[in-house]
Order: structure tokens, then C-alpha cells, then sequence
């Protein structure tokens, strides 16, 4: 659905998404990327496991939610790729227990 427009001169980098390497610019956010993927959905709700892809990308709305290198919950609107991020996408209830 979505494409970049690449910058000139912006340096690519690689994150995995659920253990897929994916390629990526410097100074996007993980929830750009998410939105350039097959499935944009970052998260599933906790009680229907309605999914959920970014909508507003400025940290409002909370649908960009993903697990970014480990930690949970995490708005990927307001996070900016760096090379070798792990990006898990948060399906149903957040686990307090590892």
C-alpha cells in the first residue's frame, strides 16, 4: 500500500521484523516501515485480537504498539529505525511473566 520516497544520500540500514530482515533509511520511524510491509498490522487488542496498523504517527492513538528490542508496548511512531532493531509485533495480552 505504501512506498518510500528515498531520500539522496540517506544512509540504508537493516532491522527484522518478527526474525525477517527488512530494509530501511535512517530517520524513519519503525511504524513507516510497518506500513510499507505485506502486513501492516503492528499489534492485535488485547480482548478481540482485532488487528492494529500505525494511523495517526504522533504518538496519539497507540495502534502503532509493537515489542522493539525486547520491550513491549513500545510506540513505534516515535521511535526511529537504527541498524540490527528486532521488531516483534504484539499480539493479544502483554505478558507480564517472560
Amino acid at each position: 500500500m505504501f512506498r518510500k520516497l528515498h531520500e539522496p544520500g540517506a544512509q540504508a540500514l537493516t532491522l527484522t521484523i518478527d526474525g525477517v530482515p527488512v530494509r530501511a533509511e535512517s530517520g524513519e520511524t519503525v511504524a513507516a516501515v510497518l506500513l510499507r510491509q505485506q502486513t501492516a498490522a503492528s499489534r492485535t487488542t488485547p480482548v478481540n485480537e482485532s488487528p492494529r496498523a500505525p494511523y495517526c504517527m504522533m504518538g496519539v492513538c497507540f495502534d502503532c504498539l509493537a515489542i522493539v528490542d525486547g520491550v513491549a508496548s513500545t510506540q513505534t511512531c516515535l521511535v526511529t529505525v537504527r541498524e540490527g532493531m528486532r521488531v516483534e509485533r504484539q499480539f493479544g495480552k502483554r505478558s507480564v511473566l517472560p
